[in-house]
């Protein structure tokens, strides 16, 4: 076991965090897919974010930080309809959340945030994030954006693909775990995503004209976030709930390596390196960051908690970030197989909503607890699927943003029994 947070960097150092890089890739790269920000620039944005991350908890806590799924509804909505550069504004004035309430956390306990958002209040926001993004997935799994991958094998072929691209990912994570092959197993989103692109270059529906006509060197395609109210009421919501879930994030990177990283250096430090990291990736055109649970999975499989790990690991999203042509590969990928994993994906954000409440013993025979969660499931996905927002005077509000102040406007006016 290797336990210290202070090792030097030596050759295993190395190995480990090129192995830290791909545990992370799947995940990170999934993002920019989905979406269609730049690859290369969601890379940069993840290795530069866990070196901000590093620099600002003073070198000290082993976390890599990588695309944020929670900010997808954002991503979709807001870019669809004003495009994504004000997407990215919102997300940027999101990571400033963080930093504001890093700041409130110098001087105030943590309790106070389980206080105005209890498991009632985030676990509904958590379940509408799932839920929004699910035509998503089944867009792209009938490939219902571009249609090309239809157009070759049909409707039912581009099913076919994605329900392979499920399977592969159930089979990763159930399958070889149970088998004993615990590493893997924390490998399900990039080994399900390589299954279903072999499958679809064997059965002829990957083009691979970008990648020849790419260089093998170059800058990522860097872009400036626009703003809007409608963006920003949008995002901020998101980074209430993602606040919290950074909360158990930091505790159980903690509990696997004995060490209480709330305290020191502090959670104010980790929010704030958080939170920093986030808005730089927005200014320069990549995804929100966030500090990824599959760390605790891989740290917890490799027992060495050495920050350089990490450190390492976003050296080499950075470089990667650097060579165009890998980039185009990763965009080469049909929309089928992102529609595959999407269908696990979104909906197990939804399940971890369930789980949340559940872990937390949410009494939901409480009809004051009850009426908050009704409240915001409906207004939330009501207000998404209607496509119909509140405007006051020039700043907008619908869907998730709507959710999130209804449940916390009514937390305080009901004051449910267990909201100390």
């Amino acid at each position: 076991m290797s336990d210290s947070l202070n090792e030097p960097v030596t050759g295993k150092t190395v190995v480990l965090g090129l192995q830290h890089t791909f545990v992370m890739f799947g995940a990170t790269v999934l993002v920019p897919l989905l979406t269609g920000l730049d690859v290369g620039v969601t890379l940069f944005a993840a290795g530069l974010g866990t070196w901000i991350f590093h620099i600002v908890t003073k070198w000290k806590v082993p976390v890599f930080l990588g695309s944020s799924f929670a900010f997808l509804p954002a991503l979709f909505v807001i870019g669809a309809n004003e495009g994504l550069p004000y997407a990215l504004g919102g997300i940027f004035v999101a990571g400033l959340m963080y930093i504001v309430v890093a700041i409130i956390f110098t001087f105030v306990s943590a309790d106070v945030l389980h206080k105005i958002l209890p498991p009632w209040v985030t676990g509904p926001v958590i379940i509408l994030i799932g839920i929004i993004l699910a035509p998503v997935a089944i867009l792209n799994a009938t490939d219902g954006y571009v249609g090309n991958v239809a157009a070759q094998i049909g409707v039912l072929g581009s099913w076919g693909v994605a329900i392979f691209t499920f399977a592969a990912a159930i089979f990763v994570k159930v399958t070889l775990k149970a088998w004993g092959k615990h590493f893997l197993s924390l490998l399900p989103v990039l080994l399900s995503i390589i299954a279903g692109y072999v499958l679809s270059i064997i059965i002829g529906i990957v083009d691979f004209g970008g990648v020849q006509q790419a260089a093998w060197f170059g800058i990522p395609n860097f872009t400036l976030p626009k703003f809007s109210g409608t963006a920003i009421s949008f995002a901020v919501p998101i980074a209430i709930v993602t606040i919290v879930e950074h909360f158990g994030d930091v505790l159980a990177i903690g509990n696997v390596t004995k060490r209480d990283f709330i305290k020191d250096p502090g959670i104010n430090r980790t929010l704030l390196g958080d939170g920093i990291a986030t808005s730089v990736s927005a200014l320069i055109g990549g995804p929100a960051n966030t500090t990824y649970s599959e760390n605790t999975g891989a740290i917890a499989l490799t027992e060495v908690y050495n920050p350089w790990v990490m450190r390492i690991a976003a050296i080499f999203a950075i470089l990667l970030s650097l060579i165009p042509k890998f980039s185009a590969l990763i965009a080469t990928v049909p929309a089928p197989v992102i529609g595959g994993i999407s269908i696990l994906l979104f909906g197990m954000i939804s399940s971890i909503g369930v789980k949340n409440m559940v872990d937390a013993k949410v009494d939901l025979n409480d009809s004051k607890k009850l009426m908050i969660v009704a409240a915001m499931l409906v207004l939330g996905l009501g207000t998404a699927a209607a496509e119909v927002d509140f405007a006051i005077g020039g700043f907008t509000i619908g869907g998730l943003g709507l959710a999130a102040i209804v449940g916390i406007i009514l937390n305080g006016i009901l004051k449910p029994e267990g909201n100390k």
